[in-house]
């Protein structure tokens, strides 16, 4: 998965893509670099980020899934909380809806979503963006998230979206300490047992800052390490900024231990492992 923030604002990328032709430009290239799916976001959900409008949203996040859905074909994303603009995308293309909140903000999105047989991806957090990294504590981290997500599954299914539509992710960084990140990532095989795709956002993020002791622009090894843990883990899809180098290690790292072999095409190979 494919980072796309047409934000001013978000932590690594934020400005870069924020004006439409070059947010149009990165989805293509993250597509022709064999992105299984572009996850498009026009609202910045970094530690104490405020929230903008649906309106300003839409604005944002709809030509970029206009375009893309014309020019290539690929699964499309929208990074949103918003039931009114996760609306908007579908109308313009897009398959998935990525909510950070699963379904808490806004719960229409679940009706949405089971309405238009979109897909759902269901993500813990502790509180709101603004607030989440305001001394987060948990008892057993990994024990409250996979309970959140079993919960936020079956709230979805009730709602009436399909199980099989339905992703799950840990929320790296939101809401949880250092700690909390690297036991969840240690973890991942424990939220096999709820029977969903396991998403994970790693890239660039603060804990490997932290252990690094590096800005976001000099987190790509620790990006890629923690993008190839995560996937020998059980993570089914790695949300990245920089998806041709995760995406090769990725193939590096499978190929060694023998797994998911894809013939001896290197091209074949890297269509084979995007994640």
């Amino acid at each position: 998965m494919g980072v796309v923030n047409v934000t001013p604002d978000s932590f690594f990328d934020g400005g870069l893509y924020f004006e439409p032709a070059r947010a149009i430009e990165r989805a293509l290239k993250l597509a022709a670099e064999g992105a299984d799916i572009v996850d498009i976001g026009g609202e910045s959900s970094r530690p104490g980020s405020h929230p903008i409008t649906a309106r300003e949203e839409k604005k944002r996040v709809l030509p970029v899934i206009e375009v893309l859905r014309e020019k290539k074909d690929v699964l499309i994303s929208v990074d949103t909380t918003k039931a009114s603009v996760a609306e908007a995308a579908l109308d313009a293309g897009a398959d998935i809806i990525n909510d950070i909140s699963a379904g808490r903000f806004d719960p229409e999105i679940i009706r949405l979503a089971a309405e238009r047989g979109a897909g759902l991806v269901l993500m813990h957090m502790k509180g709101t963006p603004r607030t989440m990294q305001n001394a987060p504590s948990y008892e057993d981290v990994v024990a409250e998230v996979r309970d959140f997500l079993a919960e936020r599954i079956e709230a979805a299914e009730a709602g009436g979206v399909r199980r099989d539509s339905l992703i799950i992710d840990p929320g790296i960084g939101f809401g949880k300490n250092l700690e909390h990140n690297l036991a969840l990532l240690r973890s991942l095989d424990e939220f096999a047992a709820l029977g969903r795709p396991i998403l994970v956002g790693i890239s660039r993020k603060s804990f490997i800052g932290k252990i690094l002791n590096l800005d976001p622009q000099d987190r790509l090894e620790g990006t890629i390490a923690a993008a190839i843990i995560s996937r020998l883990n059980g993570a089914s899809i790695l949300r990245v900024h920089d998806l041709q180098a995760v995406r090769r290690a990725i193939i590096v790292a499978e190929s060694i231990l023998g797994r998911e072999a894809a013939g001896t095409d290197p091209k074949k190979k890297e269509k084979a492992h995007v994640h």
